[in-house]
């Protein structure tokens, strides 16, 4: 099996290791990826932003303008702030979104966290996600980062995707395998 690496990958992945590589030499890693995490929040909550970063019609000035508008108003660091002014100045803000994807997997690598993605039919208050965040990363021997998202298709029970190891315990993956065996019968 064969991977193709096309352009945007190498060059968000780059882009997101310099990021990472410049908030470690400024002992910035935490501060940095919570304004990550806030700039990432922005893309999905606000149309008018994502369009002002994915759109390569937009002048570099004006996107200048509005990510040191955003950064003053959101107070974050010089550091990250300077590196979003170069990916305008470089025109590759339209990678934005990728590059800090890239930038917080490789924060999670450096800190031997492993992702795992946990599907509910019903919502999952904090304090359960904390204890299936904690006895999973106790059955792995290693912190687990769980994203949690609400599933209410799956009528009953959990998914859990940690890597290559799925734990399906839905309705509806046990109406599925149901219907196949009878439809074998």
């Amino acid at each position: 099996m064969t991977s193709k690496i096309n352009f945007s990958d190498i060059t968000t992945g780059r882009y997101g290791l310099a990021l990472y590589e410049l908030a470690q030499e400024n002992s910035e890693i935490d501060k940095i990826e919570m304004e990550a995490k806030n700039i990432m929040e922005l893309l999905q909550k606000n149309s008018d932003f994502k369009n002002m970063v994915t759109n390569p019609t937009n002048k570099k000035e004006e996107q200048t303008g509005a990510i040191k508008s955003i950064t003053e108003k959101f107070k974050f660091s010089v550091t990250f702030t300077k590196f979003l002014c170069l990916l305008c100045f470089k025109r590759r803000l339209f990678f934005l979104e990728r590059i800090l994807i890239s930038f917080l997997k490789i924060i999670s690598k450096s800190r031997g966290e492993i992702d795992a993605e946990l599907l509910s039919s019903k919502k999952i208050e904090p304090n359960e996600l904390e204890n299936i965040q904690k006895e999973l990363s106790e059955n792995f021997t290693s912190k687990i980062k769980l994203n949690y998202k609400h599933d209410p298709s799956l009528i009953g029970g959990l998914v859990i995707k940690l890597g290559s190891i799925m734990i399906d315990t839905s309705i509806k993956n046990k109406l599925k395998r149901l219907k196949i065996k009878m439809i074998e019968a």
